[in-house]
């Protein structure tokens, strides 16, 4: 471990390094304050110091009598509804950070053209990001973007302000769709969600429309141990139900 950071902080990383790569996956027990203490050559003090603000900041869960357990990354979003991925980490109370590995222009070509309906050669922005629920990857952004309905786009922050956000301040959505599949991801995507060979990722494919065409294209990859969507629809006319009047179907389990 790095010497240069305080012994506690060096714990947190080791351990937020093994819940990131899939090692300590959701539920999984972590090493108790005396397994740290032997296996890693650190003071009581220490041990504790690192679980508690591994709990505070929300990547463990200390349940007394049992022990300290991996919190549930299972990262929730609508399946009815399109919202913006910070929005929704934030409602959680965890923490959303966002890393843009390309913001680039383009002419789209082959399926983008076709999704966005307009002509090969058509000037569209190419953004991919990861964005991040309290340090761990979960979701892989990869929009085209029609240049014409956002002409700035190359010159937004978006390590501050999320694609969505800024799409949704241009033009209100309209319209959208979306079609969700189980895949096998390639290297490039396991890279950055940091997911094995053997998982499958959630892929959400995702077309808005403002003024009556499509404006942006998006393929949302996330990883399949740590995402999933819900829904709740109620249809028009009908009151719906109370929180206390129904079983929440998120607490049920395999």
């Amino acid at each position: 471990m790095n010497q240069a950071k305080p012994r506690y902080q060096q714990l947190k990383d080791l351990i937020i390094g093994r819940i990131s790569t899939g090692e300590l996956q959701p539920e999984d027990r972590v090493p108790s304050e005396n397994e740290l203490v032997e296996s890693m050559s650190v003071s009581r003090m220490t041990a504790n110091r690192a679980l508690r603000e591994l709990n505070d900041e929300g990547y463990v869960e200390r349940v007394a009598g049992r022990g300290t357990f991996v919190s549930d990354f299972r990262s929730q979003s609508h399946l009815l509804e399109v919202h913006n991925i910070a929005d929704e980490i934030l409602r959680r109370g965890h923490s959303h950070s966002c890393e843009v590995v390309r913001q680039s222009r383009q002419r789209a070509r082959g399926e983008v053209a076709k999704a966005l309906h307009v002509e090969q050669g058509t000037e569209v922005f190419h953004l991919l990001l990861v964005h991040f629920e309290n340090g761990v990857p979960i979701q892989l952004e990869d929009r085209h973007v029609v240049a014409r309905f956002a002409p700035d786009c190359l010159q937004q922050n978006f390590e501050s302000v999320t694609p969505s956000a800024y799409l949704t301040s241009i033009a209100p959505l309209q319209e959208a769709e979306q079609v969700v599949r189980a895949s096998l991801p390639n290297a490039a995507v396991r890279k950055h969600l940091h997911i094995e060979e053997t998982e499958a990722s959630l892929v959400v494919i995702r077309r808005t429309w403002s003024h009556g065409r499509p404006v942006t294209f998006a393929r949302l990859h996330h990883p399949g141990s740590r995402y999933e969507l819900t829904g709740h629809y109620t249809p028009p006319g009908t009151p719906r139900s109370t929180p206390e009047e129904v079983v929440q179907l998120e607490e049920l389990r395999q």
